[in-house]
């Protein structure tokens, strides 16, 4: 007998990402009792999550949740929660791209589903219902012999090594927070931000929400190069405050309405590329600054970039064409989404798919406290 309780569980890194995954039948289902689970699972709140399994970082503060749908059409329906390693809070509005690589690697793992492709270069094809949203997309999964192929060639930017690919299609991710992919109307606002401890300013903005509500803005507006590294931009308290002003301010113009409490929208600083890639950035998710870019923020970016009149008009180096291949330059390497758009609309973005990898790290229980949950 133990005074704590086992609850079943898989580790996993999904891109660039890394968290316990859950079946959804071993948590409790009244929510509040659930997400005092995944707080003390986790170690939130403390800086060093000490006593859980995160790992003092938002990227390593994630859980996913995964169940067998009941959607037609739909195989799993995935619930990612942020959690953050110094607060008490488990934010599941949001969208995360990167656990979501896992979701199908998990579901095999665990037997909510099975292999389909089970020959020497099997894959399997699910599809996945992100509950956060209401966004689906098509997962493929290599399976050969019936079993998850991790091994393999793929490399993604913020994952050392390579892994084999996992292909996320995504079929309808415009407005996935927001009213639409524009919520302001306008594919660029001019902003006039107030506040305390700087002047005003006015720049130029995208408010954009293909997967991930974003604001987008030059670095330069700002007085920077949008270049400069992670530990400058953390360093950076000026930059900060203007940029959290700007966020609190536009949020209202995006319907969102007070987000002090939420992490999103991201803030993004845009430059042109150089790197070879279509676009430089540098993401704050929200107030600390990302050293990469998220899966479903690159979209965004990506889709920002194919819009006429957007922020990164001018700025993003792009081709002719109605598939965009976009390589989004972030602080530790790039990101590809492949964009295609509406030959009869150019404003409509009608496919956005990218490659990402995932791995199982860890089977077993995750120990809480019985006074946090006695279990079922």
């Amino acid at each position: 007998m133990t005074s704590q309780t086992a609850i079943p569980c898989l580790l996993m890194r999904g891109g660039t990402s890394k968290g316990p995954f859950f079946n959804e039948a071993d948590l409790p289902a009244d929510i509040p009792t659930r997400d005092k689970v995944l707080l003390a699972a986790l170690g939130s709140p403390d800086k060093r999550q000490i006593d859980g399994l995160g790992g003092a970082h938002p990227l390593t503060s994630k859980v996913g949740i995964v169940r067998k749908s009941t959607t037609p059409g739909v195989d799993l329906d995935f619930l990612f929660a942020q959690l953050q390693p110094d607060k008490d809070t488990v934010d599941t509005t949001p969208n995360c791209g990167n656990m979501l690589a896992a979701v199908v690697p998990f579901a095999l793992e665990t037997g909510l589903v099975r292999a389909q492709g089970t020959g020497p270069d099997g894959c399997s094809t699910f599809r996945v219902l992100t509950l956060n949203t209401d966004m689906q997309c098509d997962v493929t999964v290599q399976t050969p012999g019936g079993e998850v192929e991790y091994e393999g060639d793929a490399r993604i930017d913020g994952a050392p090594g390579s892994s084999a690919p996992i292909t996320i299609n995504f079929l309808d991710t415009a407005g996935s927070v927001c009213s639409g992919l524009l919520p302001t109307g306008q594919v660029k606002d001019s902003i006039t931000v107030t506040g305390e401890g700087f002047e005003p300013f006015t720049l130029d903005v995208t408010c954009i929400d293909n997967g991930m509500p974003l604001v987008l803005f030059k670095a330069s507006d700002l007085g920077r190069t949008g270049y400069e590294s992670v530990a400058e931009l953390n360093a950076d308290t000026e930059l900060k405050l203007r940029i959290e002003a700007l966020r609190l301010q536009v949020s209202l113009k995006m319907g969102l309405g007070d987000v002090s409490k939420k992490n999103y929208p991201k803030m993004t600083l845009i430059a042109a590329p150089r790197d070879g890639g279509s676009i430089t950035t540098r993401s704050f998710i929200p107030h600390v600054c990302h050293d990469a870019i998220g899966v479903l923020a690159a979209v965004t970016v990506g889709t920002a970039c194919v819009l006429d009149g957007s922020v990164c008009d001018g700025v993003a180096v792009m081709q002719p064409g109605a598939t965009q291949h976009v390589s989004v330059e972030h602080p530790t390497g790039e990101f590809s989404v492949a964009l295609e758009t509406d030959p009869a609309n150019p404003q409509s973005v009608t496919k956005a798919a990218l490659l990402r990898t995932a791995r199982l790290l860890m089977r077993g229980e995750v120990m809480v406290p019985r006074s946090v949950w006695p279990g079922h």
